[in-house]
């Protein structure tokens, strides 16, 4: 295991030139940075390997990030039921989903730090201890008196999230070939996205509505139990579990990046090159506009489907698990497209015209009174809007390269957290004022100006301009690139 890291492993893209790597200084608009110093060195035979490690490594990265995502929405989508039981107004009960926009703001800087400085494994402690953590508290949180603590509960859980929401794209360059990065980003964030439809649609089982208010602290309490004992075994399980990075890097991008002594990299170096990358900029805004929508959509789902629909919290969450599991289906098909493809920029402009094809719909559709009508365009908008989440990432890294996944990912993260902020106030209250239909028209607007942004991202490609760089001096050197499976050791996995 091990925490051993180098703040230059977080490259992923370095270049070959004539046989011999060269960290790109400029490109473009791109300025130099203290990393992007001269370093030679002839690697066109290094060795690379794949670990059948790299597989369960994803999946428990995704298996975490389901609980903590879970507890984002199991509050917003029973929200008449928690109003009623803590005493609280709407209003506050939306607090218990944004403060997880909220936090990530200020926090996701100093995570990015950390995450150069102390590498994936220190990540994954802190993020599955603090979910733990969080957990616990809300145990303490059944009575109606003690709304204070089930909110610090919540705080802690959604610093958690700071440390989950941007690693995908990370664990899938340090781990991933490069023929499958994509793919194993699209799992990553699976799930986040199935944790988002398990937390709509398991509270309204386990909380049912009723009067009773000994017997709903009960459900509640319920609740919180399962929650806290799938959290701990989670934490158990990364302590065990969870390596750092592979013994053989995946790829040459990587074998190179872990040659980059630490005192070349300068963190605020990185963010000031990203922040004078226009394409990148662009990519930010319109990644913010999309998922704050998807944020707003998800938080006051509850309170749009039970104005046209009383009575129907349990179908409410139901539906919120469409929109969600549509998006897995999305996710999963766009990551693999883009493997095989890598047709970034026209797959990501495709999908989000879709998304906006389909709020305009779901917001004509929503009053129509028939429920089997919601959930057919709920699972339309969820397949194109949710399954944008990965293209953003991966697109960002392209853009980017050769800076760190985590840094780039993390500043399209805080851009959807201020959005889904807005946007989720701004839409309530005209919720309030004017009803659903100009609450979601409302979105729609912002989706439009978001496809007509991302129209205008330049296609530079980086990473993949890099990687056909090194293939080429491999096949001119006549070398091969990745070790055979029997010159490895059998006892690494």
């Amino acid at each position: 295991m091990g925490d051993e890291s180098s703040p230059g492993e977080v490259n992923d893209n370095q270049c070959f030139v004539d046989g011999h790597l060269k960290v790109p200084i400029a490109n473009n608009s791109q300025v130099q940075t203290e990393h992007s110093a001269p370093l030679q060195r002839d690697l066109t035979t290094a060795t690379t390997h794949l670990y059948k490690r790299r597989w369960l490594i994803v999946c428990l990265f995704s298996s975490y990030s389901l609980c903590n995502s879970y507890q984002w929405i199991q509050y917003g989508i029973i929200n008449n039921i928690f109003m009623k039981f803590y005493n609280v107004d709407s209003f506050t009960i939306d607090w218990m989903s944004m403060i997880y926009m909220l936090t990530y703001i200020p926090l996701i800087f100093p995570v990015t730090w950390l995450l150069d400085k102390k590498g994936l494994r220190v990540i994954a402690l802190v993020a599955t201890a603090m979910n733990c953590a969080g957990t616990w508290v809300k145990v303490a949180s059944g009575r109606p008196d003690l709304f204070g603590v089930t909110f610090f509960g919540q705080v802690i859980c959604s610093v958690a999230q700071v440390f989950i929401l941007g690693m995908p794209s990370r664990i899938a360059s340090v781990w991933f070939g490069s023929e499958e990065v994509s793919t194993a980003c699209s799992i990553g964030v699976f799930g986040n996205q199935l944790g988002i439809a398990i937390g709509f649609l398991v509270p309204p089982i386990l909380v049912p509505n009723v009067e009773d208010m000994d017997e709903l602290a009960g459900h509640i309490r319920v609740m919180f139990y399962i929650t806290a004992g799938v959290a701990t075994l989670l934490f158990i399980l990364v302590v065990i579990v969870f390596q750092e990075r592979p013994d053989i890097p995946p790829t040459q991008a990587q074998a190179a990046a872990r040659l980059i002594p630490a005192e070349n990299y300068s963190y605020t170096a990185s963010i000031l090159c990203l922040l004078r990358n226009r394409p990148f900029i662009l990519l930010i805004i319109s990644y913010g506009l999309n998922v704050g929508c998807f944020y707003a959509v998800s938080t006051l789902l509850n309170r749009m489907i039970i104005e046209h629909y009383p009575g129907e919290e349990v179908n409410a969450g139901r539906i919120g698990l469409t929109i969600v599991i549509a998006g897995m289906v999305g996710s999963l098909i766009c990551g693999i497209w883009l493997d095989k493809t890598k047709t970034y920029k026209q797959t990501t402009l495709a999908v989000y015209v879709m998304s906006l094809v389909g709020m305009v719909v779901y917001a004509f559709t929503l009053n129509l009174g028939h429920l089997w009508v919601v959930f057919i365009t709920a699972g339309a908008l969820g397949f194109f809007m949710t399954g944008y989440l990965p293209l953003g990432f991966e697109f960002a890294v392209e853009l980017t390269y050769p800076e760190s996944e985590g840094t780039s990912s993390g500043l399209l993260n805080c851009s959807a957290q201020v959005f889904g902020i807005i946007f989720t106030i701004c839409q309530g209250k005209i919720i309030d004022q004017f009803g659903t239909l100009a609450g979601n028209l409302f979105l729609c607007v912002f989706l439009l100006v978001g496809t007509i942004i991302t129209g205008l991202i330049k296609s530079d490609l980086r990473r993949q301009r890099a990687n056909q760089l090194a293939k080429t001096a491999d096949n001119a050197n006549g070398s091969t690139v990745n070790t055979p499976a029997h010159n490895v050791p059998a006892t690494k996995l």
